[in-house]
């Protein structure tokens, strides 16, 4: 069904579930995924309608992690209406100021504070129960990417067989450090361009592909975000800020502070790498080439992340003989 037949068939349904809609729908944001939302105005106020193609997207998940974590106590949109078979869902508004807006320097720390505290929240009380795992299968395919869209697709780049040789040994070992991670909730993107100024603060937003892993997954997400950079000492306050909260709800965080911190850096490794593969795709693939822009940034994280650590020297020397046109 094209996108215009689709959003006619949305407004039909609303029209059936919500015979109070006054006005005309006005898209509510933009999504890498095939999902698209609508802002729709009713005489009890805004609302959001989710079109989510059931050829594409998964509208179960999206109903059953909203409600795990509602449960759970963080703030999300709750399902007010659904047609799963259509992929349609009406949602409440959380509103239209994102963690972006007001990330400037007086109020981000207060922020990622509260950020952390619904992390923590989520970590250690949403539930795991039926969740697809975060196995190497997947994180093996999340890496294989990177030298799929990012090295031969975006950047041209053929390897020969002694790149191949020492990216499988890399890869082998990110896949072992994130599975011998103790296991909680996974949000995947738990970052701030999916975090809203609300009350209670934060709104989390973007959350279906919730799965259950690496427990330091989401706090690479939070703390070294694909759209904002902070200077290693802040970040490391809020990581210390967090593993404080962590260890305060009983969360299984290393008590070892070097040995999480490597956990942590390795989480990022392979969720950098990933995001490279990923944002190369939805340039070539998928026609939106501006996610790539932000390349250099998760270079950037990558040269932070790969340094301290022997182990990981071999990916320091791939990304190397990548160097001069890792930007192109």
């Amino acid at each position: 069904m094209a996108a215009d037949e689709r959003k006619a068939a949305l407004e039909r349904w609303l029209a059936g579930v919500r015979p109070d809609v006054c006005g005309a729908l006005t898209p509510a944001s933009a999504d890498a995924s095939f999902r698209r939302y609508f802002r729709v105005p009713t005489e009890a106020g805004s609302l959001i309608a989710m079109d989510a193609p059931p050829a594409q997207e998964d509208s179960h998940a999206f109903v059953d992690i909203a409600a795990r974590l509602e449960r759970a106590g963080l703030h999300v949109p709750r399902v007010l209406a659904s047609d799963i078979e259509q992929g349609f869902l009406l949602l409440s508004d959380l509103g239209t100021t994102g963690y972006l807006d007001r990330l400037d320097t007086e109020q981000a720390d207060g922020l990622y504070r509260e950020a952390i505290d619904a992390l923590v929240r989520m970590q250690a009380r949403a539930d795991t129960t039926g969740l697809p795992e975060y196995d190497g299968d997947r994180l093996g395919a999340e890496l294989d990417l990177f030298p799929a869209w990012y090295v031969q697709r975006h950047l041209g780049v053929e390897p020969g067989a002694r790149w191949w040789d020492a990216w499988h040994a890399v890869r082998g070992r990110l896949i072992d450090s994130a599975l011998g991670q103790p296991r909680v909730f996974v949000h995947r993107d738990f970052m701030p361009r999916n975090l809203m100024i609300a009350s209670p603060n934060p709104g989390v937003l973007d959350f279906q592909d919730a799965l259950a892993g690496p427990i330091t997954y989401d706090p690479v997400c939070l703390l070294r975000d694909a759209f904002v950079s902070w200077p290693p000492e802040t970040e490391d306050r809020w990581l210390e800020y967090y593993r404080g909260r962590a260890e305060h709800a009983g969360l299984p965080v290393c008590g070892d502070a070097a040995r999480f911190r490597r956990d942590l850096d390795w989480m990022g490794v392979q969720r950098h790498l990933k995001v490279l593969g990923i944002f190369a795709r939805l340039c070539h693939r998928d026609g939106k080439p501006h996610y790539i822009a932000d390349a250099p940034r998760f270079l950037d994280y990558l040269a932070r992340e790969v340094g301290p650590y022997p182990d990981l020297a071999p990916l320091r020397e791939l990304l190397d003989a990548l160097d001069g046109r890792a930007c192109a």
